[in-house]
């Protein structure tokens, strides 16, 4: 069992695809020679601090990027001037949609994170010459398509009780994807930026937890970790079907 998962998210990485671990979640898996190499003579890479902004709400989308290591919240300002995260994003994870050429959502590193990036136009392009390549980008719009679904999902009528277990058992699924541990599952995000995206006060949140905490479910080592001890309950709790 990984006792730090935490610390795998912020590992470094290298400027070269030969340094990338992200295997078959990487968007050039399975791309075949071809379509590798054309990926590759468009790709750039980033390494960014923690709290840097990558791009912000309205700003011209010229890159669509993929999380090599470390973590990204998007987030979207509403009417009045309150902040709605949309989304975590965890290495593998592709990111950077625009709509009429802006991007709809702002984003920001949470933990010093490595990017992969591909000029929007430059991938149009190449699209257009390979099938691999439109298939591989129409299945990450699907993917964004079901993180924006949950996202729905966790503002309705859901209770503060289940949207947290829903929250926790999301983060230990996609922790597995990634080959970790679905038991000891890292939360990189702020008790704040949790309550911002399950639409919460952060008081809420920690109030929760602590309960969760105090009824055996899980346990929190530290701000970052989280170790789930009873995963059956806590998803029938995110299910709706736990007692209150």
């Amino acid at each position: 069992m990984n006792a730090d998962p935490y610390a795998k998210l912020i590992a470094d990485t290298g400027p070269n695809c030969g340094c990338c671990d992200l295997e078959d979640r990487a968007f050039c898996a399975g791309l075949g020679s071809q379509g590798s190499a054309l990926l590759r003579s468009i790709r750039g890479s980033a390494r960014l601090e923690a709290h840097h902004t990558v791009f912000r709400e309205g700003d011209a989308a010229s890159h669509i990027f993929t999380v090599v290591k470390g973590a990204v919240k998007l987030s979207k300002l509403m009417a009045d001037g309150r902040r709605q995260i949309v989304g975590f994003l965890f290495p593998g994870d592709f990111f950077g949609f625009g709509l009429a050429g802006s991007y709809t959502y702002s984003a920001e590193t949470i933990i010093p994170t490595s990017l992969c990036r591909f000029s929007e136009r430059r991938l149009a392009s190449l699209m257009e010459e390979n099938a691999d390549l439109r298939r591989r980008l129409f299945g990450r719009l699907v993917d964004e398509l079901g993180f924006a679904q949950e996202q729905m999902l966790l503002l309705g009528r859901m209770t503060a009780r289940e949207k947290v277990a829903h929250f926790l058992m999301m983060l230990s699924r996609r922790a597995a994807t990634r080959g970790d541990s679905e038991a000891v599952v890292a939360v990189p995000m702020s008790r704040l930026d949790m309550a911002d995206y399950l639409g919460l006060t952060i008081e809420t949140v920690s109030r929760t937890i602590t309960t969760l905490k105090k009824d055996g479910l899980i346990e929190v080592p530290s701000p970052n970790v989280v170790s789930i001890l009873k995963a059956d309950s806590l998803m029938q709790i995110a299910d709706g079907n736990g007692d209150e």
